[in-house]
């Protein structure tokens, strides 16, 4: 099983791959806010551990194994950002909650909040009954402020 710093590599380059067709070390370290030097440190344990091939000077490839289970951290993220959403978090605050939370949670729990998204997806009712939680909480708050 990767590390969660080997999953964050193997994530973007999926993503990248996706969307342009390939995945070039620059286009990662950029992407991911590191040096190229240190892309090329993790894209070589990367190949040795079978979950891409990368040639020096040509670029990468995902393997079949790198393939699936870049497809299973994209919808790990894209979940939990839906999730966040739908409980009504803050778009500021998703991304940087996402990344602190998906490494900690287990697939059981990720697939737990999949069926709680599809759930409130299927029962709009349910959200609107939580924002009004929500909002009578948060005007709760504002009297104690005050």
């Amino acid at each position: 099983m990767p590390t969660p710093s080997m999953e964050d590599y193997i994530e973007q380059i999926y993503m990248l791959i996706e969307d342009k067709g390939y995945a070039r070390v620059s286009d990662i370290a950029e992407n991911l806010e590191v040096h190229p030097s240190s892309v090329t440190k993790m894209v070589q344990k990367l190949d040795k551990d079978q979950y891409l091939n990368y040639e020096k000077y040509r670029g990468l490839i995902l393997t079949a194994k790198g393939k699936k289970i870049g497809k299973r951290l994209v919808y790990r993220h894209e979940l939990l950002e839906q999730f966040l959403q739908t409980i009504g978090v803050n778009k500021e605050n998703i991304y940087n909650d996402v990344e602190g939370i998906e490494h900690h949670l287990s697939w059981n729990s990720i697939d737990r909040i999949g069926d709680l998204v599809q759930f409130f997806e299927e029962n709009p009712q349910c959200v609107q009954q939580l924002r009004a939680v929500q909002q009578k909480n948060e005007e709760q708050e504002e009297q104690i402020e005050e």
